[in-house]
């Protein structure tokens, strides 16, 4: 028996269809046809900052393989080869790079030492500076025309970490122009050249057959940028579109699972308990509140099964870090709550979080706490949470920057001085730890130094890990080897294609 769609989805899927007219006007009609190799994507976002790399737009410059770094990581966060094939620390502050020849930018310069001091001075001098130097005072001169110095001001064991960053790409010395703008318009170095911008609506590349490296085996992308969840969906159920981003978790079940890639993030879903004052001082009503959580219930009924139960605050999008994990001794005993008031705390910028809070709050009141709510938007609570006005605060948090790394989130969140300080914690030895830590160069001692840090914080019960989420990619029958990246730094490379029906055909 078929059943009626109800009311509301039909209204929806109209919504998304009249959303998505347009948004995939170029060579729309030769693709469905199968004569077009071109691979349509619908993106999130659009672009904020006129793609500029010293933004966030860097990370889709990034994915559509235009843009490129001297160096990238791979899955362990170790730095590999990309604009430079060699590099050397020469002193505690710092770095030599070697470049790689022959390499050629989207406009027909060639990659030389003075066009990366270009390139990393405008990043460095840039107001604001990107991410990954904040804090950071960067120096970098050519040596010679196939190398170049980078240095710090003061020591930096992730110096090659942090150039491994989308928003420190090299490109064409003509993209840096006058009063901090950047065109990354015909000025890249990767397997897809960006031809056009067309606002906020889409962007067009294609196929750079100068490529260094092996060359794309599609032969363009035209990207569209699709902020309602719905219509990306529907671009999916549709065949309007062959590589879906952020699949809401409420759109899942209408597609194909075939179709369906989850692909775990370094986010977790965390409870940050206020140790400084209020119940949850007393490190025994701590525990109180970690045993009376059912993460798997949160997990089933919130996040429909799309999200993993943590065993730590870093999960499986950092490979390494759960055979690096060591039991965590609980140091009290559990105390009986009694009834003493909670007040728990959230925002509603993340649809799951008021939710969340809802499901602790049956949890905490079984358990014998009674319990307030406090939902604001995020720029509202902010600061009450910064200042310890909540004893429970929900928090979906990045666990690592730009540099690949957890250091920074552990010592912003759990240190004495840390600036995101919700739970108001400060342990010397978790300050020490985090020390030792951080000037341990990148590698498997240094990822050994997390670990013992992360336990000595998880034995405080000021946070209570809950979940580690996932972002859900959506990839149609006729496309092959999409990269499903937990950083979202890949996501078309020179391999990915898009096959025409017949040979897509099971």
């Amino acid at each position: 028996m078929t059943l009626p769609i109800p009311l509301w989805r039909s209204g929806a899927l109209l919504a998304a269809a009249l959303l998505l007219s347009g948004c995939f006007n170029e060579s729309d009609t030769a693709a469905q046809e199968g004569e077009s190799d071109r691979i349509r994507l619908a993106m999130l976002q659009p672009p904020r900052s006129g793609l500029s790399p010293l933004s966030d737009d860097a990370f889709k410059l990034s994915r559509w393989s235009s843009a490129e770094t001297l160096v990238v990581l791979d899955a362990a966060g170790d730095v590999r080869p990309a604009l430079a094939t060699e590099w050397q620390q020469l002193d505690a502050t710092h770095w030599r790079f070697i470049l790689r020849p022959n390499v050629q930018f989207h406009d027909g310069e060639a990659l030389t030492a003075d066009a990366v001091v270009v390139a990393l001075r405008a990043a460095a001098n840039a107001a604001p500076k990107p991410r990954i130097l904040d804090g950071v005072t960067l120096t970098v001169e050519a040596d010679g025309n196939g190398a170049v110095r980078v240095g710090t001001a003061g020591p930096d064991p992730l110096l090659p970490q942090r150039l491994s960053s989308p928003q420190l790409a090299i490109l064409s010395p003509h993209a840096y122009q006058a009063n901090g703008v950047v065109n990354p318009v015909n000025t890249g170095s990767g397997p897809f050249v960006l031809r056009r911008v067309d606002g906020t609506s889409s962007a067009h590349l294609d196929r750079f057959d100068g490529y260094w490296g092996e060359k794309a085996r599609a032969s363009g992308i035209d990207a569209s940028f699709v902020p309602d969840g719905a219509a990306r969906g529907a671009a999916l159920r549709t065949g309007t579109a062959d590589l879906i981003e952020a699949i809401p978790v409420s759109q899942a079940p209408l597609l194909d699972p075939a179709q369906v890639h989850e692909v775990p993030m370094p986010r977790t879903n965390t409870l940050y308990l206020n140790t400084a004052r209020g119940p949850l001082q007393d490190p025994a009503l701590r525990a109180a509140v970690r045993n009376a959580i059912d993460r798997q219930s949160i997990v089933d009924n919130v996040y429909e099964g799309r999200a993993d139960v943590a065993q730590g605050l870093l999960g499986p999008a950092l490979a390494w870090a759960a055979p690096l994990r060591q039991p965590v001794d609980a140091p009290v005993a559990p105390a009986d709550p009694a009834g003493r008031t909670l007040v728990l705390a959230t925002f509603s910028d993340r649809a799951e979080l008021p939710e969340v809070a809802v499901r602790l709050a049956q949890q905490l009141t079984a358990a014998g706490f009674t319990v307030k709510q406090v939902v604001r938007e995020y720029a509202q609570i902010e600061q009450d949470a910064l200042a310890g006005k909540f004893d429970a605060f929900i928090l979906s948090r990045a666990t690592v920057l730009d540099s690949g790394d957890p250091v920074a989130y552990l010592y912003s969140d759990f240190s004495c001085a840390g600036s995101f300080n919700i739970a108001q914690l400060c342990r010397p030895e978790i300050d020490a730890a985090l020390q030792q830590a951080a000037a341990i160069p990148a590698g498997e001692a240094r990822r050994r130094a997390i670990m013992a840090a992360e336990r000595l914080i998880l034995a405080s019960d000021a946070a209570i890990p809950m979940l580690h989420e996932r972002v859900i990619q959506g990839e149609s029958p006729r496309l092959r080897h999409a990269l499903r990246d937990p950083r979202e730094r890949q996501l078309i490379d020179s391999q990915t294609q898009r096959l025409s029906a017949a040979d897509a055909a099971p």
